[in-house]
């Protein structure tokens, strides 16, 4: 019976010593720059779509 009041003691003391710890803060990070290409001008994007059979067909560049 001493047992147990032994060990809700000591996880009562285990939660508190957690709940006043701090907390850990890390900084940011590092935002990577992306270059956007523009499309040469002849040519024009054909979004996907779904064909005969309901098979995917990926976008794709065509030429004017």
């Amino acid at each position: 019976m001493r047992r147990i009041p032994a060990c809700l003691a000591l996880g009562v003391l285990l939660a508190g010593g957690a709940s006043l710890s701090g907390c850990i803060v890390a900084a940011p990070r590092h935002v990577a720059r992306v270059s956007v290409v523009e499309p040469v001008h002849a040519r024009i994007w054909v979004p996907g779509y779904w064909g005969p059979s309901r098979i995917w067909v990926g976008g794709y560049w065509r030429y004017r």
